[in-house]
């Protein structure tokens, strides 16, 4: 019985081949902290791809981070602008810091680049409707860094939602966090206010709400109930060698709220940096047929933390099926994941299709997000409005 089941949620994977291998991309990146590095690395396992160009505000970061890796011939820039202005990118990797997202995104779109552009995918609904308005006029593909959606197991989860084994819908807990993981390891731009914007809120929150959204097929957002806290971020004790980062601490590191999805879908969410707990729990999705639970992970990194089960009725007795976790690619030959999130948005500017994780879904995510916060910061309920975009 479990493996008739197991079989009904199988299905046939595109590929990841190389459209027109002949067509050479020119690449650009756009902010070299430490997120470029896996997008560089990822480049150059792209036999299609030359990286032709590197911005960064910081004097001599571009020029250390290419040396780093030994490409040549690149021109460096001191801004973005000047890079996109230089006529030399079909498309840019946008690797800066969450503040400055929506600016790159914009200037590049309303000059012509195809834009990979990092998670969260700004930090406010303003920014994200802005950038998709600048998407549409430009034609122009656009595709959000959640390179989670190409693990098996993510690709599993939506499998079982959409086959109907669970049935309608009604109640998901999600959410996930570290018990210590505020991510001053790269400095402070993750946790100040100017260029972070937000913090475990959009850095892990973002993935946590993908990974169930994309799975019931992104419902519009209607309400949101939240709560935002920074309790260890501004604790000088946090950082025994920075305790004066502390006071540079501008954004959250625990979040939580309550949404309300069109369909009558409620949505139970919590994220974290940092809490006096090891886990915020395992995400549930509970339908009138059956539900499934996901074990969380240690630290929340896009995948799942043990086997799945879905706990359902066959021939009136309660039963468990218990899904295998599926190797994420890296370890069974296959291309990592970021490799995969690298090779699709190139595929996609290749060949003029759809964006492999499309604006127009991320704007939801975006929108609960930018509703968690207002929400947080007002002490009640809003409802999440959403211009018409056309």
């Amino acid at each position: 019985m479990a493996e008739n089941i197991l079989d009904r949620f199988k299905e046939n994977l595109e590929g990841d081949d190389i459209v027109e291998p002949g067509r050479t991309l020119r690449v650009g990146i756009i902010g070299t902290g430490w997120i470029a590095e896996a997008h560089m690395n990822s480049y150059l396992n792209m036999p299609d791809v030359e990286i032709v160009a590197g911005a960064d505000i910081i004097p001599g970061k571009a020029e250390a981070f290419f040396a780093g890796y030994g490409v040549k011939g690149a021109k460096l820039f001191p801004s973005h602008r000047e890079l996109i202005d230089s006529g030399r990118v079909d498309a840019v990797s946008i690797c800066t810091y969450n503040t400055a997202h929506a600016e790159c995104a914009i200037y590049a779109l309303e000059h012509g680049v195809h834009v990979l552009l990092e998670k969260p995918m700004c930090v406010t609904l303003e920014e994200a409707v802005a950038i998709i308005k600048a998407e549409r006029a430009s034609g122009k593909i656009l595709s959000i860094g959640f390179q989670p959606r190409f693990d098996e197991n993510m690709k599993m989860i939506k499998n079982i939602v959409q086959s109907g084994e669970l049935g309608d819908i009604y109640y998901i807990q999600t959410g996930g966090g570290r018990r210590r993981g505020i991510p001053t390891p790269y400095g402070t731009s993750f946790i100040e206010k100017e260029t972070g914007g937000i913090g475990a809120l959009g850095d892990i929150g973002c993935y946590s709400l993908d990974m169930v959204l994309n799975a019931i097929g992104y419902p519009k957002p209607l309400t949101v109930s939240g709560y935002k806290s920074a309790f260890f971020g501004t604790d000088p004790k946090t950082y025994p060698a920075h305790p004066e980062y502390a006071q540079k601490f501008g954004v959250d590191d625990f979040a939580a709220a309550f949404i309300r999805l069109e369909g009558g879908i409620i949505l139970d969410f919590r994220i974290a940096w940092a809490m006096n707990m090891d886990t915020p729990g395992d995400t549930l999705i509970l339908g009138k047929k059956g539900g499934l639970r996901i074990p969380s992970t240690e630290c929340w990194n896009g995948s799942v933390g043990g086997p799945m089960t879905i706990y359902h009725e066959v021939a009136g007795q309660q039963v468990e099926t218990v899904i295998p976790v599926i190797g994420d690619g890296g370890e069974d030959g296959g291309p990592a994941l970021f490799d995969k999130k690298i090779r699709t948005f190139l595929n996609a500017v290749k060949s003029g299709g759809t964006a492999p994780v499309p604006s127009s879904q991320i704007l939801y995510n975006q929108a609960i997000i930018d509703g968690i916060a207002k929400s947080a910061a007002l002490g009640r309920e809003i409802d999440i409005v959403i211009p018409e975009l056309t």
